[in-house]
């Protein structure tokens, strides 16, 4: 068996430890294209007027 051996309750905590630095960087990229669309409808209204 390997030198390092979790039970149950750590791979659960592994798993959602995961889990939740992928969403961030998923989320900065949905974040980054928000903002990125704010600041386009922002800078037409500008050119509108």
């Amino acid at each position: 068996m390997g030198k390092y051996q979790l039970d149950n309750k750590s791979k659960t905590a592994v798993a959602k430890y995961h889990e939740q630095n992928k969403a961030v960087k998923f989320n900065k990229k949905q974040h980054l294209e928000k903002i990125r669309t704010e600041y386009l409808k922002k800078k037409q209204k500008q050119t509108d007027k």
